[in-house]
């Protein structure tokens, strides 16, 4: 008897200690972001299903999927324009999207957020999913500055919480951050990279810090090159070469804000500096406060350090 139960303990443990592969995701929200995860996993096989608030939104999503597969496709198969249209078409099979992210959690193996950076908005949506998933779900935020403990605090799955950051654009962009908070599992941490190999990306792991890895160390980089401005130490121009020619960056500092958009960079630091008022990197800049309440946020309104037609 004694020995029987050692077994069952034994066989209980194996279980919890095993890792979950995901064949099943849920991608809520159906932005570029979200759109992009999607995509790449319905690409490597993955059943998805996209989750936004309208149809309107998500045929948009949909259409946008459809035109980045077309343009990857004339590329890996050039010379066979039917196997690239077959090869579309199977993706587009892997995925099917809703309104109602409640009803089709029930039977997902991980959950992947890429909503608005609102973490009272992200906080009430996985408190609510967390109701509904089941107990082996995993639960994942796209966030690139917001806690992923405040938000895996918001459920009763700590353990089974973690964050994913993308980068855009998702299907060609090869990192994705694994990010561990303190309840994070090991078991969770690795199918997470797991699921990231899966989708053809090079994870890497780290803590709950804010902006992880790359944005901790990219925006002081962009806010350092502001500073630099607007003491008069060198134009935005001469910056911008500075850092290309002599750096080998594909962008400068000021085209690389506008392109990520004036408005989020901003975000992003007054979040930090909320955090850590008194650490220096994360002290806001008037410059780029004036150019966002102008609303010249960069390339997506035409204006920001630069004009863009």
């Amino acid at each position: 008897m004694a020995f029987a139960t050692r077994q069952l303990v034994r066989a209980a443990s194996t279980a919890a200690a095993k890792k979950l592969v995901v064949k099943q995701v849920t991608v809520i929200g159906g932005g570029l972001m979200g759109a992009g995860i999607a995509q790449v996993a319905a690409a490597t096989g993955h059943t998805v299903i996209l989750v936004d608030q309208t149809d309107e939104i998500l045929n948009k999503s949909k259409k946008g999927i459809e035109e980045s597969l077309k343009k990857l496709t004339k590329k890996k198969f050039a010379d066979k324009p039917e196997e690239g249209a077959q090869y579309i078409e199977k993706v587009l099979k892997n995925l099917t999207t809703s309104t109602d992210p409640v009803s089709v959690v029930h039977s997902t193996d991980l959950v992947v957020e890429a909503i608005v950076e609102n973490i009272a908005v992200k906080n009430e949506l996985f408190k609510t999913l967390d109701k509904f998933a089941p107990e082996h779900t995993i639960f994942a935020s796209n966030t690139s500055s917001l806690p992923i403990t405040d938000m895996a605090n918001a459920t009763t799955r700590q353990d089974r919480f973690g964050g994913l950051h993308f980068f855009n654009p998702v299907p060609l962009m090869k990192l994705v951050e694994v990010v561990k908070a303190p309840m994070t599992s090991q078991k969770t941490l690795e199918s997470l990279m797991d699921f990231s190999r899966a989708l053809g990306k090079t994870p890497i792991a780290c803590k709950d810090t804010p902006g992880f890895v790359v944005n901790r160390l990219l925006v002081p980089y962009l806010m350092e090159a502001l500073r630099l401005f607007e003491r008069g130490d060198a134009s935005k121009e001469d910056i911008d070469v500075a850092m290309k020619l002599g750096a080998g960056y594909p962008m400068g500092p000021f085209e690389l804000l506008d392109y990520v958009g004036l408005d989020t960079t901003k975000y992003i630091i007054d979040g930090w500096h909320s955090l850590e008022s008194d650490n220096p990197l994360f002290a806001p800049s008037q410059m780029l406060n004036k150019l966002v309440e102008e609303k010249k946020l960069g390339r997506k309104t035409g204006e920001g350090f630069y004009k863009h037609k």
